[in-house]
């Protein structure tokens, strides 16, 4: 990561990153139903390499909705980068923000080493709410992990 990164909020055209955002949601009318509400955040290094989706939830909570980085850039601290960026960005609106994933232990100890805690699960959310089964390398997606982080210092 060079010193040259910049973050930028996307206010226009947000499926114009539907590539990007395909790789962490792969079912594009499961991205349809936040993508309008949500703030989008766009990570460039030069280009681009990374995006972000959040939505509020409520008055005190957000939902970190999708968040992907190119697999040849993956494993450089893109993703680490924009998750510190919107934790900033949001903790004065918001008391905590979620994050839902699937119960692979790579990505759970991503999200943890960011300073996210496993909170909940939702029994057979992939299966219920995609048309085909969703998988992350060999490991079938059942239930969404959902986990919480503490926005207040």
């Amino acid at each position: 990561m060079s010193d040259m990164v910049r973050i930028e909020k996307i206010f226009e055209n947000k499926r114009r990153f539907l590539d990007l955002l395909l790789l962490a949601d792969e079912q594009e009318n499961m991205i349809d139903k936040y993508l309008p509400s949500g703030e989008l955040f766009a990570l460039y290094d030069d280009d681009l390499k990374s995006v972000c989706v959040v939505v509020p939830l409520n008055s005190e909570t957000c939902e970190l909705k999708n968040i992907a980085t190119y697999e040849k850039y993956q494993g450089k601290g893109y993703g680490r980068a924009l998750i510190d960026f919107i934790f900033n960005y949001y903790k004065s609106d918001f008391k905590e923000m979620l994050v839902g994933t699937g119960e692979t232990p790579t990505i759970l100890s991503f999200y943890e080493s960011c300073g996210f805690e496993i909170s909940y699960r939702v029994k057979n959310f992939f299966t219920d709410n995609y048309d085909h089964p969703i998988f992350e390398g060999d490991i079938q997606l059942v239930d969404m992990i959902y986990l919480k982080k503490n926005l207040s210092f």
